[in-house]
């Protein structure tokens, strides 16, 4: 059974941070990019930041500069350490996990809410 379990979202006020951390198991991480993507109240779901096999990391604009991803193999692991946090940061952050061969194949998490307070 394929699970992504997203934790470390909390409220903060503007220009602290955050680490966002999703526990991948069932399966082979070695095989998966990694993302965090975000939803916002009545907005649609976008991008954050991903980190693929091949070591690559691409970000939306929004956030280069202030978040970064990265991932750790061993303990099959993605975190999301986030500076300088702003208001319009704040949505339910997901956890996603796209096979490198098959992008028909992703996983998500349940997601885990960032509030940023101004």
């Amino acid at each position: 059974q394929v699970q992504l379990v997203e934790s470390g979202g909390d409220l903060v006020q503007a220009g602290g941070s955050l680490r966002l951390s999703c526990a991948a198991s069932g399966i082979t991480f070695s095989f998966y990019d990694m993302g965090w993507y975000r939803q916002a109240p009545a907005k649609q779901r976008e991008l954050v930041a991903t980190f693929t096999t091949g070591g690559v990391t691409d970000y939306t604009d929004s956030v280069k500069g202030r978040f970064t991803i990265s991932r750790d193999g061993v303990k099959k692991m993605v975190y999301l350490q986030m500076n300088s946090l702003k208001p319009e940061d704040s949505a339910v952050y997901y956890c996603n996990a796209r096979h490198k061969w098959f992008s028909a194949t992703d996983y998500w998490g349940q997601g885990t809410q960032v509030t940023v307070s101004s």
